[in-house]
């Protein structure tokens, strides 16, 4: 009657850790979308960063409060027309510490000269709080809550002696492979809270995620993440 017990114990405690097992699984399952977003800003961070003559420049860098990068934002019709990306953005504390990655959108209306259907990467470099916590507080409306500028290219220290820094946000662009200029006065970034609550948790806010850091990283950001670190590590400041 031991034995038989024993037994049953033995395959019921395995029973169950196979059910914890593919329940812990089944999330991850779940989030493919969310990890292909995390490699995509990986990959653009790091094929931006790496093109010598046209990266951020480091004395940028050493400023920089947060970092959002937006594969393939897509802006719609000539002449007049949208303009819609989604990414990830991280932010630091005083010490220099990445924290956890928010999902973030960029979405607004655009007027000027369009292709349709063309797609830009676009990454942004937060230098000011007041971007972040518009940001953090519903969303930021870019030229208008937070000034928004084109951002100097190159890792020299010849490009960092002209930095002015008298913008919030820097923004660096490329389109098929070649580095141009994207007009965003008027581009609305907002957190993207389906996605968050998805990641994190249904009751996890923009703010939870950057600042209060109250969740731990989320396994599908560690690509955008290790991203961030390599080319922006933490005694960076």
């Amino acid at each position: 009657m031991r034995n038989r017990w024993r037994n049953g114990w033995v395959t019921w405690a395995a029973a169950a850790a196979i059910g914890t097992s593919v329940a812990a699984a089944a999330p991850n399952a779940d989030l493919t979308d969310e990890r292909e977003r995390a490699e995509a800003s990986a990959q653009v961070l790091t094929e931006m960063m790496r093109t010598e003559d046209r990266a951020v420049p480091e004395a940028l860098l050493d400023r920089a409060k947060a970092i959002a990068v937006i594969p393939h934002v897509v802006k719609g019709a000539f002449i007049v027309g949208g303009r819609f990306g989604k990414g990830l953005l991280t932010a630091r504390d005083e010490s220099g510490t990445w924290g956890p990655a928010a999902y973030v959108q960029l979405s607004g209306a655009s007027v000027g000269l369009q292709i349709g259907g063309q797609a830009t990467d676009l990454i942004m470099v937060f230098i000011e709080e007041d971007g972040l916590e518009a940001l953090l507080d519903d969303k930021v409306k870019l030229g208008v809550d937070a000034s928004v500028a084109a951002g100097p290219l190159g890792r020299s220290a010849e490009a960092a002696t002209n930095l002015t820094l008298d913008s919030a946000i820097y923004a660096y662009s490329r389109s098929k492979g070649l580095f141009a200029g994207i007009a965003l006065d008027g581009a609305v970034l907002s957190m993207d809270d389906d996605t968050n609550h998805k990641v994190y948790d249904a009751d996890v806010t923009g703010r939870d995620i950057l600042l209060a850091r109250t969740v731990s990283r989320a396994d599908v950001t560690t690509p955008f993440l290790e991203a961030v670190q390599r080319f922006v590590p933490k005694d960076s400041k």
